[in-house]
């Protein structure tokens, strides 16, 4: 295997998650006639922090994967993060649309999380090679 396959991978697939929330923005901002802001619409308000909120979590796992992936190669734990980061953004997603509190938006949230928590101690302790 070469280096960064599964965070290729991940980078991916969440590449298409993002084009799919970004498509139903503008299919909101279309449908409602909303040029800029969310003119007061629930809808769009849902859609528009789930993307945003997509953006704001998968960057930094996606740079965090890279680097440790950059670092020790392919890891059955990497593959693991990074079907565990694919399914929970898009239960979050899913959730999103949804009355809260709901079950799709909670694991959604906790199956980024936990990613992230995982991947920023692997990573400290790679860089101080605690382990």
């Amino acid at each position: 295997m070469h280096e960064l396959e599964v965070t290729t991978f991940t980078a991916a697939v969440c590449g298409l998650i993002y084009l799919v929330l970004s498509y139903r923005v503008s299919q909101s901002r279309m449908a409602n006639k909303i040029a800029m802001g969310d003119g007061g619409n629930a809808d769009l308000v849902a859609r528009m922090r789930t993307h945003a909120n997509f953006g704001e979590y998968v960057p930094i796992i996606l740079i965090l994967m890279g680097l440790i992936e950059s670092e020790v190669g392919y890891s059955v734990l990497l593959g693991i993060v990074s079907a565990v980061v694919i399914v929970s953004r898009v239960l979050h997603a899913v959730g999103m649309g949804r009355p809260a509190p709901n079950a799709f938006r909670i694991a959604g949230t906790m199956g980024t999380w936990l990613p992230l928590l995982v991947l920023s101690a692997w990573g400290l302790i790679l860089a101080f090679r605690i382990i």
